[in-house]
């Protein structure tokens, strides 16, 4: 049987946020649902929890910002100032630039971790989790998240 993260291994996980692999439905861009409702735990708890914390606006939050062209704190402040998710998508749509390149990204995104280093890191995760056995199934990063949040089994 395969093996599951330890408990507690990665720190508290938070189920409810989305996978990093639900597209926008406006834009298809994969993993900003997710850098949205992050925003949205901090707005509603006035933080992640430490393991989520540490990447938050960084890691692959800021790589989708890079690739769009915008900073994440503008993305967080539509997210808090806005009461509706018709805000969030008006405010979004008034920032994001009008061609979103979302295959180019959603490729990357996919790939995120497939180059030698991150596949020492992926390993070196896998093994902190008590799973170094799939190493062969999980080979993304955002594979690693959906692993983590029990999304795979």
């Amino acid at each position: 049987m395969p093996s599951k993260p330890i408990p507690g291994s990665t720190g508290e996980v938070l189920t409810t946020l989305p996978s990093p692999y639900v597209p926008h439905p406006a834009t298809g861009l994969l993993y900003l649902p997710r850098f949205l409702a992050k925003c949205a735990y901090v707005k509603a708890h006035g933080a992640l929890p430490a393991s989520y914390a540490k990447n938050y606006k960084r890691g692959l939050d800021r790589f989708l910002c890079m690739h769009l062209g915008i900073d994440p704190a503008a993305v967080e402040k539509i997210v808090f100032e806005s009461s509706t998710t018709e805000e969030i998508e008006a405010g979004l749509k008034a920032i994001l630039p009008a061609d979103v390149r979302a295959v180019k990204w959603n490729r990357e995104l996919a790939q995120k971790g497939m180059t030698v280093a991150g596949r020492e890191f992926l390993k070196e995760a896998l093994t902190n989790m008590g799973c170094a056995d799939r190493a062969e199934q999980i080979i993304s990063v955002p594979d690693l998240i959906d692993f983590d949040e029990g999304r795979i089994e």
